[in-house]
């Protein structure tokens, strides 16, 4: 029988990590480049963990197995191929109450240590880093997570901009992808669904009441949709005849510094909701939400089409960083 740090020496050199956990149904465990051979970890019984972000093992045989599949040997004698690579998971190392090492890591005490001065303390006592670092603790098991949080701000700007970045751009992360396409696949996922839940949440506070008279949280909610867009995009609000929201509309999207919206186009959908109002909306992603010309001559067209069938246009509001433009305002409408 091979000497288990014989072993871990031998899986040292496909840039795989043993870990033994005494006493567990599947005590050992196999973490490292680990998406590069999970086709022959898969053969030789493996279990793949999502808590611990590793592969456990019942026995030492099949490690074995392992081994030889990863060196090209032969395998016969060994254990059998596929035996437990779709067995459930049976033993939650990294939960509280597991059977497993909980806070063999420095990172373990850490991570309870965060949560707890979040529930005692309040959100406003943890630092944006910090707040970042709650959440990856969903999606990024067995390593520090505040290296990662930092250099996601360091590279977006900020929460707004790491919750808008477009799902690739995740991927230029280093610290990130360093940990496997699993970290990257369910830290992506995390981060969207957030964003999608804090616009659903300020869109429900305009939805079915007047939008006019919700105008703070309407300007809220254009701002965390629009904000860190990379090109430009415009977004009609279609309303009724009480002002009430029938559509939000993305209408088109354009380049960092352009993008076309065509009045007929406008005039057309509106009809079709049987809206009375709209209000214009589009974004700049240089930051500064100064109308140009062509915003001009373009908001006077879409104003006069709709004019033409009796449809008032509230606004036109261009969105800038941190701040924005009512053309209503400004005196343009």
């Amino acid at each position: 029988m091979t000497d288990i740090k014989a072993l871990a020496l031998d899986l040292e050199r496909h840039t795989l990590t043993l870990e033994e956990h005494p006493g567990t149904p599947q005590p050992f465990h196999i973490a490292g480049d680990t998406f590069r051979h999970k086709e022959q970890l898969k053969r030789a019984g493996g279990v793949w963990s999502r808590y611990d972000q590793a592969w456990r093992f019942t026995t030492r045989t099949h490690l074995e197995t392992l081994l030889a599949l990863l060196d090209g040997r032969p395998t016969a004698g060994l254990a059998p191929l596929g035996g437990l690579a779709e067995a459930p998971a049976t033993y939650d190392a990294e939960r509280p109450g597991g059977s497993g090492k909980w806070g063999d890591k420095h990172y373990h005490g850490h991570r309870e240590r965060l949560r707890n001065r979040f529930m005692e303390s309040g959100p406003e006592a943890l630092a944006d880093y910090e707040l970042v670092e709650l959440l990856l603790f969903f999606s990024v098991w067995r390593r520090d997570t505040k290296p990662l949080a930092k250099q996601l701000l360091e590279r977006f700007g900020g929460i707004g901009g790491l919750l808008a970045a477009d799902l690739e751009r995740y991927r230029d992360i280093e610290e990130l992808t360093r940990g496997g396409e699993e970290d990257l696949k369910f830290t992506a996922v995390l981060l969207k669904a957030v964003q999608a839940m804090l616009q659903r949440a300020l869109k429900e506070q305009i939805k079915d009441r007047p939008v006019i008279g919700s105008w703070t949280v309407l300007i809220e909610y254009l701002q965390l949709a629009m904000t860190h867009e990379p090109a430009e995009h415009f977004r009609i609000l279609f309303l009724d005849k009480k002002n009430i929201l029938i559509k939000d509309e993305v209408q088109s999207r354009g380049t960092v510094d352009h993008t076309p919206l065509y009045p007929r186009e406008v005039v057309k959908r509106a009809l079709e909701l049987a809206a009375s109002a709209i209000i214009m909306v589009h974004n700049h992603p240089s930051g500064d939400p100064t109308p140009s010309k062509p915003d001009i001559e373009m908001t006077r067209q879409v104003v006069n089409g709709l004019a033409a069938v009796s449809i008032t246009v509230h606004d036109h509001i261009i969105v800038g960083k941190n701040r924005h433009t009512s053309f209503k305002a400004s005196g343009l409408i």
